[in-house]
């Protein structure tokens, strides 16, 4: 077994530390954890978590923790009847072309 010691500004040390006591792990562990997943991606468990660790070791991941879900049947069609009560953009395209060519 090797030690290492990292030396790093306070407020990234507090964020390694928060995200070690959110996954109820030391901060030794958590840390094992991180530098496994940056060096070996593979060994997710499938191509998509691969892909997941991936990005989160190049910081392009979103993390936030909020769930995402579809939107329901009605908010879908809110939506479409609030969108369909414009102008159509092939009259705005119209209006603006005989504009311009007069």
């Amino acid at each position: 077994m090797s030690q290492m010691t990292w030396r790093t500004e306070e407020e990234l040390m507090h964020r390694v530390k928060c995200s070690a006591e959110r996954r109820g792990v030391s901060l030794n562990e958590y840390v094992t954890r991180v530098m496994r997943a940056a060096t070996d991606p593979d060994l997710e468990s499938d191509e998509a978590q691969a892909v997941r660790a991936k990005l989160a070791q190049a910081g392009l991941l979103d993390v936030s923790g909020a769930p995402r879900s579809r939107p329901s049947r009605e908010a879908v069609e809110k939506a479409r009847r609030a969108a369909a009560g414009g102008t159509p953009l092939e009259d705005l395209v119209a209006e603006g072309r005989d504009e311009r060519f007069r």
